[in-house]
């Protein structure tokens, strides 16, 4: 596809420093004042990906139930892919049922929707569930072990290793706060996810008419009212973990603590970086995907000359709150011919700050255009002549 340059904006907004340990709500004081008592943390912007707060970040250690991250995940890219739907029923096997630890008590031999096992895993961190899904998905848990492997490489997860889908304790079986971040913002890509994260109290439903009482292990969405989404974990060789996302205004933040010496801190530790970020930094809306650009592109071959743009989605620019960079938009038009349907993409917008690419959003016709016909050019040219 032919690409051409348009034209370059410049704007002034404003701009993320690069990750720096907190020293304090206005950085000043310790850094220690942020978490306590846990071994790792990360906090990180989840549309930029920058990091915010960090420490022992690289760490390997067991991560407990956090693992499931990675088994939601997995689940959700094959709803994504077609080859699974939240209606499916799975019958349970002997070995799903048989779990141990966290559970909603699966019958042998019983169906249950995607759906419902989703929820279970979501909200009370169902071992059995996790064993039915990747036993339906990949054919087996060993498989899908393989393939949860295979997805953290690709995130760019360079220190992680999963040994099953539950994250019961095993040996050779770890990961580190900063490669956990990067999973959960990948997971919390699906907007299904958030149907189940905020659920506090819910009845499991059985085939026989009984339930089982799920309570969501995440706690900080009921004690910090911007957190929507978590995961939690605890072995004795793990310690409290918890994986957890919250959003203010236009800023989303992802958190991660693990090997925390209580549930208390894990909490208390993640409330504070959440606090610490929403205060000092923000996302500045520099793309409005409601909003048609300046800038007309050209169409060839159409019933009009050129047609109205906009974004694909919205962009924002993280920053923190007393920096002002420049920010520049770089308008790259494709070769456009008739007919042209609305909504399709006909160029991309890159985004850069103080001259580094940060962001690239595809623009799309804000309108269809339909190929112009021999009347239309008659009519053109007898206009260009009248001229």
């Amino acid at each position: 596809m032919v690409m051409k340059k348009l034209c370059a904006i410049v704007l002034t907004s404003c701009i993320a420093t690069s990750c720096t340990a907190f020293t304090g709500f206005k950085l000043e004081n310790s850094n220690k004042a942020l978490v306590s008592n846990c071994k790792s943390a990360y906090l990180m912007d989840y549309d930029s990906g920058e990091c915010v707060y960090k420490e022992n970040e690289t760490a390997r250690m067991p991560i407990a139930s956090v693992c499931k991250v990675m088994t939601l995940t997995l689940v959700f890219d094959a709803i994504n892919d077609g080859h699974l739907s939240f209606e499916d029923k799975i019958t349970v096997s002997e070995r799903a049922s048989s779990m141990g630890g966290s559970q909603v008590f699966l019958d042998k031999g019983c169906e249950y929707s995607v759906d419902q096992l989703i929820k279970s895993i979501v909200v009370c961190s169902a071992n059995d569930s996790c064993v039915a899904l990747s036993e339906t998905v990949a054919g087996g848990e060993e498989e899908f072990v393989a393939r949860m492997n295979k997805k953290a490489e690709s995130l760019g997860c360079t220190d992680t290793l999963f040994a099953n889908c539950t994250g019961l304790p095993r040996e050779t079986q770890y990961s580190c706060a900063k490669d956990v971040a990067l999973m959960f913002a990948n997971l919390i890509k699906n907007e299904e996810y958030f149907r189940y994260s905020k659920i506090w109290l819910e009845d499991f439903n059985h085939p026989d008419n009984r339930t089982t009482s799920m309570t969501n292990t995440n706690k900080l969405i009921r004690k910090y009212s911007f957190c929507d989404g978590g995961k939690t974990g605890f072995t004795n060789e793990a310690g409290f973990c918890l994986a957890s996302t919250a959003k203010k205004n236009n800023l989303r933040l992802v958190s991660v603590v693990l090997g925390a010496s209580s549930s208390d801190d894990r909490f208390n530790s993640t409330i504070r970086m959440f606090d610490y970020g929403f205060a000092n930094y923000k996302n500045k809306i520099i793309l409005d995907k409601s909003v048609t650009l300046n800038d007309e592109i050209e169409v060839r071959g159409g019933k009009k000359n050129s047609i109205l743009v906009r974004p694909e989605r919205n962009c924002y620019v993280f920053s923190g709150v007393d920096k002002t960079p420049e920010i520049t938009n770089n308008l790259i038009v494709y070769d456009v011919k008739a007919p042209v349907a609305e909504n399709s993409v006909v160029g991309q917008i890159e985004i850069f700050k103080d001259g580094v690419l940060v962001d690239s959003v595809n623009v799309v016709a804000a309108e269809s255009v339909e190929r112009a016909s021999f009347v239309d050019y008659f009519k053109r040219t007898a206009e260009e002549w009248a001229i």
